[in-house]
């Protein structure tokens, strides 16, 4: 029988989610890849254990996560039912709809029919009667912003969602669909967007209106799906995403020579400040006050372990983003 430490709190940060009574454990679990049906379950159990241990209250799940589509939620749902049970009150469970998820004219985009049928499908996978936060995955330009938005909110309605995010919505997508919120009153607190050194879209107007609007950001793939690690310092470990490309937006190729000297020079940079490259890069986002978590993906505990003591230590100097931006 699983009993959670007892020191668990003891280490995380906790930031408050925009203006709203929610707040989200700094590092948060995601659960894209090496949940789904094809992983070991015994490793799973033991990543989201891990990650419960050492303060990390929040899972970040999609309808589509696996593969197969779904076996993520189903794999975790099971986690809840034989670990988390006693401790669901503590916990943060999120997922999405928006991406393919089965075939035909209903499976897919922002439509009212697919975002209340996929929750629904995701809660029974689940084993949950509700789901903390429920995204809508992207914008999708084939249904009226209305139509997603008033769906979004009768699913809170009727008590299968408690807040509401958007993801991968920019500045344009973000306002219109916040001003539709904000005439229903509805709970809606976060957007998700990806986010790192390498990646800094949303610093072009998206995370300002988010702050004018006090809403929160979550930021995904802020290691670059293992490129901002030690794992690429030399060569392509055969079991990393860019070697599986079946399951990764990651490919070889994405790992050249100028690629490597930037990780290398930023390396470099986060062993003077006496982090792990991993550890850099999760504060670097973090310290931007209108980022309230960092979704972090993992296949080993060790991999956890390390990610969590990126804040103790948040703070950086000029100098030290003067050279990170060079690199």
């Amino acid at each position: 029988m699983y009993l959670a430490n007892e020191k668990r709190y003891h280490g995380m940060r906790y930031n408050r989610i925009g203006d709203s009574g929610l707040k989200l454990p700094a590092i948060s679990l995601g659960l894209w890849n090496n949940f789904g049906g094809f992983e070991s379950f015994e490793n799973s159990r033991l990543l989201v254990r891990k990650a419960f241990d050492l303060g990390i209250t929040h899972f970040d799940l999609a309808n589509n996560y696996g593969p197969p589509p779904g076996s993520a939620e189903e794999t975790f749902g099971r986690i809840l039912e034989w670990d988390l049970k006693a401790y669901r009150d503590e916990i943060i469970v999120s997922t999405k709809a928006g991406y393919a998820m089965f075939p035909g004219p209903y499976g897919d985009g922002g439509s009212k029919k697919y975002l209340i049928s996929s929750l629904d499908a995701s809660l029974k996978r689940l084993k949950l009667n509700y789901v903390d936060i429920y995204y809508h995955h992207r914008p999708d330009p084939k249904t009226h912003i209305e139509e997603t938005a008033l769906a979004l909110d009768l699913l809170v309605r009727q008590g299968k969602a408690l807040y509401i995010g958007i993801s991968n919505y920019y500045e344009k997508e973000a306002r219109a669909i916040t001003e539709i919120f904000a005439e229903l009153k509805t709970p809606f607190v976060i957007n998700q967007l990806k986010y790192s050194i390498m990646d800094r879209r949303p610093e072009k107007g998206v995370f300002d209106f988010l702050k004018e609007h006090k809403k929160g950001a979550i930021v995904f793939s802020p290691l670059e799906q293992g490129i901002l690690t030690n794992r690429y310092l030399s060569e392509i470990p055969r079991d990393s995403r860019a070697a599986k490309k079946s399951i990764s937006f990651l490919n070889e190729s994405d790992i050249n020579k100028k690629q490597l000297n930037k990780i290398k020079t930023l390396n470099n940079i986060a062993k003077e400040r006496n982090q792990t490259l991993a550890q850099m890069a999760l504060s670097w986002v973090l310290k931007d006050d209108r980022v309230s978590s960092a979704i972090i993906g993992a296949s080993k505990v060790s991999q956890i372990e390390d990610n969590v003591l990126a804040v103790k230590n948040l703070m950086f100097t000029k100098e030290e983003l003067d050279s990170i931006d060079r690199a």
